[in-house]
């Protein structure tokens, strides 16, 4: 059987138990239960509904708050309601129950979010969200929410609060939401959301609601189920919670102690409101729960094996069977509706079955709604029959309508049920279906319409109809009937103080109108006419003025359409410079000042104004200087003037009357520029002589005259050298210190005041001229040339000496003729360009900053013509004996010699010439210098220098020895052993490094190590006896030769070893012959041609087979390659291999490989193109020698004269 639900007020206000809607249609109000669990006593067990919810899944699950809501709105009983303002919603859904609440974001608006919290039942609890606004140009919206979709914001109330505050210190919104007198419904889960633009931010928590448990025994259940006083605010509230509150006992009025908790469980159902009236119980409702909380007492029944269930629902015009089972089938049975009897008909059948007895509602109603009872004798068994009525549904929905003023609307509208309670709703509000309404409604079967006999344009909205199964809307529209224009309204522009004339017509003609201009309503006056003739409207103003400028509406009365015109007036610009007062128009202002020019304008409309200076308009958004027009005036700013500001300045004004100029000019004066730098063209000994220029702008003022100024050079400290204006632009300072650098500037001078310094001049220095040179003597003299030396003066001065003058003149003549263009600094100078056999005077001046001095002449002339000296080379003492370096050092020797004219120098080795490109020789006067940059064995030799002058020779001799280290003894082999003694002999290297051998060192090692040991150095003869050996061991034996230089880069080592025996314990190893490996090199791979790109690495690759390991040579066009930087070479297991790097056409050519061996020697040729060429210049930079680059060249072209 469906179990019973919880009954609405009926229209009396009395309550019902039963959700179905009562006779009038109204729909029930919203029920909000609670759940808890685990319940802590048999009171609390039972729900607070009495509809029974299955139990909790789980005894720890926390609380849960549940909304029925249907789905039409609250009715009208409840809207005056308190309680139903502060409706919270349901929380979380059933669903999200198990889920885990993540942890929030960090936040980005909220500084301080709400934290969960815990209130007893009918405490205060206040919330607090706080937003920094810093960053923020507006205040944020701030949303609170209960579960997931209630706002809070219309929920406002008693209840509930919303309070926000702003502190202008500290930059912060703060938002409060306050909850009084909390209730256990209010318990769940809140949200609070933040917006401003597009940030976001939200924080949720939770709210509990502590209960205090209390005994029934300690409620007085008058007072607690008693309403609140009418006319306050809680009146009409039911005050579910108070059952669930501690109260403490008050005092009763006097009379008899009255337990109504017994009369009412004695009582029957339909008893309980009689009771509650007798007793003064207001809160029927609450009381109903609280009993169905009170656990019942099961009283076997000893008439009734089974009674009725406690309540049973069937569906309107449906039929329920009531079935009782009987302990006793002979006792006679009555059924009850509503306590009186009902009677068999064909609505109520009665049946038996052995000892069930039933009872068969068929059809049922809405009457049938009721309290059934059947009583057995003294027994008696109650039950409550619900029916369901099924809603009606919208079979077809009303329709849009358009329509004209005055006409008929009807709205049709056909439900599912025949006679159904509908209510027609007009934007949301009931439609008046009174008497003296403009509404009617009617119902034929199923349809319902809605009609509006003369229609208005009020009546335009959307039209709806509710019925319990749905609801449909249609939107209704009312329009004017149509309006026709013949002529419309123009739009026109006048000029200021002319006529304004605006026509139209329109049909109807006898329709009125009213006009407008920019919204208002415009009267008649002696200033306006307004004329209307049949269809003709018209609006005359005699002159126009800048008020009637506007938008003008003509609105035919009752009609929506209008029509619209812009009247437009003008007036040419013009600016007012006369209201300045500055003649000429000229304003003047000193520099650094601020200058704001304000000028009024007139014209309409408002003109578009431009300054500007030359080709330069200036902008409102300059930023030193800048223009700005407000209504009526236009103004120039010039924060800080400066000097380029000055000029004329031209104002443009523009608009659809027509334009106008004026022009200001603006001049700034300022204190003038400083001058150039002054110059010092004359230095004395305590005096200079300075000029200078004019400054280039004199600040538009002029120049009065100039102050002048010296310092030291290495003073910070100013000295001003005149008091009264110095008019022209040449000055003479005095009193200077000789020898002490000096630096003098210049100030001008206008009627602003005095300009900044000029920058200092180039620092000059007071001095002297020396005294003349001393002991000037002829030193050389050749067939063109003469040479002097002297001594520096004997009075040099602070201004130093910075070199002599030379001059000369041929004997009998006074032009002296200057020798050294440069001076020269040197007290030695050799004059040249001399004629043969002339006589000439010489004379020398010293020179220094203050100029020259006197000349120090020789006394008697000179006759140029050169005198023989015979050579004669002076050996320097270490080139007297051999000289000796190392293969890769360099060899520099410097031979001097004397000799006059200069004598010719050649070079000898072995009495043949020397080749330049093995060995650099330079020649000067009086040396020849002999220069190796790497050694060679090769260089060494006897080296003959001969030095001739004319029939005079001197020759000398260089003995140049060149040493590298000494190659391997020859062979190495053992003599004999015997006991712990070997017996060795070796003979000399056959190459000792170009030096004597000095010694040998002499190497053992064990042959199970092979680790070497020294058994002694410097060691003189070729044979040696190696003593103090172990015996049982078998040693090898290597020999290392040394020169001068060092020990040889190997070592020759023993073929056989000496293996140590006991005396008489030596076996005869039987000898045998070692099979010769030696062979002559052989290249097993020959080099192939190749090509190469230019500036990317090239390979060349072969492999040879020898032994012994062969000496590997590359050569380029039969030159060996010797420690180019750009050549790498390697060589393993046989495979040589020529690196070049970056190659360039130069690097093409014959590239040989040749590999040598004692046995011999094989080589193999191929040849390298280089693809890719370089200029001349870029060999160059390369460090190609020139001769090759030549070479190149010429090949470069007879390749490109073949193509």
């Amino acid at each position: 059987m469906p179990e019973p639900t919880k009954k609405d007020e009926t229209s009396n206000g009395q309550p019902e138990e039963s959700v179905a809607p009562d006779s009038n249609g109204a729909p029930p109000l919203p029920e909000i239960s609670l759940e808890i669990s685990p319940p802590p006593d048999d009171d609390n067990a039972a729900d607070t509904s009495p509809s029974p919810t299955p139990q909790a899944e789980d005894v720890n699950s926390i609380k849960k708050l549940s909304v029925e809501l249907p789905h039409d709105s609250i009715p009208v009983t409840a809207k005056g309601r308190k309680d139903s303002v502060w409706s919270l919603g349901e929380g979380q859904a059933p669903d999200d129950l198990d889920k885990l609440i993540d942890t929030p974001p960090l936040s980005t608006l909220l500084i301080e979010r709400p934290q969960s919290s815990t209130v007893p039942v009918g405490g205060d609890i206040s919330f607090v969200a706080k937003v920094e606004a810093k960053d923020l140009l507006r205040k944020p919206a701030i949303k609170w929410f209960k579960g997931k979709w209630m706002d809070l914001a219309s929920k406002t109330g008693k209840h509930l609060q919303l309070k926000e505050t702003f502190d202008r210190f500290t930059k912060i919104h703060t938002f409060e939401m306050h909850i009084i007198k909390a209730k256990d419904n209010y318990a769940g889960n809140y949200r609070c959301e933040v917006t401003y633009k597009d940030k976001f931010d939200s924080c949720s928590f939770d709210l509990e609601i502590k209960e205090v448990e209390t005994g029934s025994q300690n409620i007085d259940i008058r007072s607690a189920f008693k309403r609140s006083s009418e006319g306050q605010e809680d009146a009409g509230e039911l005050d579910f919670s108070g059952l669930l509150k501690h109260r403490e006992p008050k005092q009763q009025e006097d009379g008899p102690d009255v337990d109504v908790w017994e009369i009412l469980k004695k009582a029957r159902p339909d008893e309980y409101e009689k009771i509650a009236f007798t007793y003064g119980i207001t809160d029927l409702r609450g009381l109903l729960k609280r009993m169905k909380k009170i656990p019942k007492e099961e009283k076997k029944s000893e008439a009734f094996a089974k009674k009725l269930d406690p309540a049973y629902q069937v569906d309107k015009g449906g039929k329920i069977r009531l079935v009782v089972d009987l302990a006793d089938p002979t006792v006679e049975l009555k059924w009850y509706k509503n306590g009186q009897e009902i009677r068999p008909t064909p609505k109520y059948i009665f049946e038996h079955k052995g000892t069930q007895r039933i009872m068969v509602i068929n059809n049922c109603s809405i009457n049938d709604d009721a309290a059934y009872s059947v009583s057995a004798g003294e027994d008696k068994c109650t039950t409550e029959l619900f029916v369901k009525e099924l809603p009606v549904k919208i079979v077809k929905g009303i329709e849009a309508v358009k329509t004209t003023v005055n006409e008929r609307i009807e709205l049709e509208c056909e439900v599912s049920e025949e006679g159904a309670q509908v209510k027609w709703m007009k934007n949301g509000v009931e439609v008046p279906t009174g008497v003296r309404s403009r509404y009617r409604v009617k119902c034929e079967g199923t349809k319902h319409y809605l009609v509006i006999d003369d229609a208005s344009r009020e009546d335009t909205g959307t039209y709806s109809i509710m019925a319990t199964g749905g609801t449909t809307e249609a939107h209704v529209q009312v329009d004017l009937k149509p309006l026709k224009v013949y002529q419309d309204l123009q739009d026109i522009t006048v000029m200021l103080g002319q006529p304004i004339k605006l026509h139209c017509e329109i049909f109807p003609g006898n329709v009125p109108g009213r006009w407008y201009r920019n919204g208002q309503l415009i009267q008649p006056n002696d200033h306006i006419n307004i004329i209307h003739r049949n269809k003709v409207h018209r609006l005359e103003i005699e002159a126009g003025s800048l008020h009637d400028s506007g938008d003008y509406t003509f609105v035919p009365e009752g009609y929506t359409q209008s029509l619209s015109a812009r009247v437009h007036i003008i007036d040419p610009p013009q600016v007012h410079l006369e209201s300045l007062n500055f003649p000429d128009n000229t304003v003047t202002i000193v520099a650094g000042n601020k200058l704001r020019l304000e000028i009024p304008i007139s014209g309409e409309p408002a003109p578009r104004v431009v300054w500007m200076k030359g080709e330069r308009v200036i902008l409102e958004s300059g930023h030193r200087v800048r223009a700005e027009t407000y209504g009526d005036q236009t103004s120039m700013t010039i924060e800080v003037t400066e000097r380029e500001d000055s000029g004329n300045y031209k104002i443009v004004l523009q608009n659809e009357a027509g334009e106008a100029t004026a022009s200001i000019r603006i001049k700034v004066v300022d204190i003038p520029d400083p001058p150039e730098a002054p110059l010092v063209p004359v230095v004395g000994g305590d005096w200079c002589s300075m000029t200078w220029d004019p400054p280039k702008y004199d600040g538009s003022s002029p120049i009065l005259g100039y102050f002048v100024e010296r310092k030291k050079k290495q003073s910070s400290r100013w000295m001003r050298l005149n008091f009264d204006l110095i008019k022209e632009t040449s000055f003479e300072p005095k009193k200077m210190i000789e020898g002490v650098p000096y630096e003098v500037r210049i100030f001008a001078v206008n009627a602003i005041g005095v300009s900044k310094p000029s920058e200092p001049s180039k620092a000059f220095t007071p001095l002297a001229v020396t005294s003349e040179p001393t002991m000037l003597v002829v030193d050389d003299v050749t067939d063109d040339t003469v040479t002097v030396k002297w001594r520096p003066p004997e009075t040099i001065g602070a201004a130093g000496l910075d070199g002599y003058l030379v001059e000369y003149c041929i004997e009998g003549t006074n032009d002296w003729v200057i020798s050294n263009t440069e001076k020269t600094e040197k007290t030695k100078y050799t004059i040249t360009g001399l004629t043969p056999g002339s006589k000439i005077l010489v004379r020398v001046k010293a020179l220094n900053a203050a100029g020259a001095s006197n000349p120090r002449t020789l006394q008697h002339s000179i006759l140029v013509k050169e005198v023989i000296e015979p050579p004669k080379i002076r050996v320097p003492r270490h080139l007297k004996q051999t000289y000796t370096r190392r293969v890769g050092e360099a060899v520099n020797l410097v031979v001097p010699f004397l000799g006059k004219p200069r004598p010719k120098v050649t070079w000898l080795k072995e009495g043949k010439p020397i080749e330049p490109s093995h060995v650099n020789i330079r020649n000067t006067d009086c040396d020849s210098i002999i220069f190796i940059r790497k050694a060679e064995r090769s260089h060494s030799g006897k080296y003959e220098l001969t030095v001739q002058v004319e029939n005079h020779v001197d020759t000398a001799i260089l003995d140049i020895q060149i040493v590298d280290l000494p190659g391997p003894p020859h062979s190495v082999n053992i003599e004999e052993v015997w006991g712990g003694n070997v017996a060795l002999i070796w003979t000399p290297p056959k190459d000792n490094g170009n030096a004597p051998i000095i010694g040998y060192t002499i190497q053992k090692a064990d042959k199970k190590t092979m680790e070497w040991y020294t058994c002694i150095e410097h060691y003189h003869r070729t044979c040696i006896t190696i003593t103090e050996l172990v015996v049982g061991n078998e040693y090898f034996f290597r020999i290392f030769s040394e020169n001068m230089c060092g020990l040889s880069e190997k070592a020759t080592q023993t073929k056989k070893s000496a293996l140590i025996v006991k005396e008489g314990s030596q076996m005869k190893v039987p000898e045998y012959s070692d099979h010769d490996f030696k062979e002559a090199p052989k290249f097993t791979q020959p080099l192939i041609n190749t090509f190469a790109v230019a500036g990317y690495n090239a390979t060349l690759n072969c492999s040879v087979r020898a032994n012994p390991r062969p000496k590997v040579i590359w050569m380029k066009n039969k030159m060996i390659i010797l420690d180019d930087p750009r050549y790498r070479m390697f060589s393993n297991q046989g495979v040589c291999t020529l690196e070049i790097r970056k190659p360039s056409p130069y690097d093409g050519g014959l590239y040989t490989c040749k590999a040598i061996n004692d046995l011999g020697e094989a080589q193999v040729e191929c040849k390298l193109e280089v693809k890719g060429g370089f200029t001349f210049f870029e060999l160059m930079k390369r460090g190609v020698p020139l001769h090759l680059i030549d070479k190149y060249m010429n090949e470069t072209k007879i390749v490109e004269q073949e193509k």
